[in-house]
């Protein structure tokens, strides 16, 4: 979520490398390195998580389509999602 939260705060970068020691370079179209705030990426990255973390399974999905189809119920677009061939 680093790299989502990265471009999500900061536009202008267009490129992120990756160190092995897990830290990350933040670049621009042209390769210039940017400075980015960290604490501010890391707090976007838990505020995505937590977001991503909250979305119901593909199995539960399917498993309340199901319910609402025997029951005659109308779906959700994600509900829907998970049965379309």
């Amino acid at each position: 979520m680093i790299h989502e939260a990265i471009y999500s705060l900061y536009p202008e970068v267009k490129k992120i490398d990756d160190k092995a020691d897990g830290s990350v370079i933040p670049m621009d179209a042209e390769g210039n390195v940017m400075t980015v705030d960290m604490d501010a990426v890391n707090t976007k990255a838990s505020e995505l998580q937590a977001i991503e973390d909250a979305k119901p399974s593909r199995a539960d999905l399917k498993a309340s389509a199901k319910a609402k189809l025997i029951a005659g119920e109308a779906l959700t677009e994600d509900e829907a999602n998970t049965i379309v061939l």
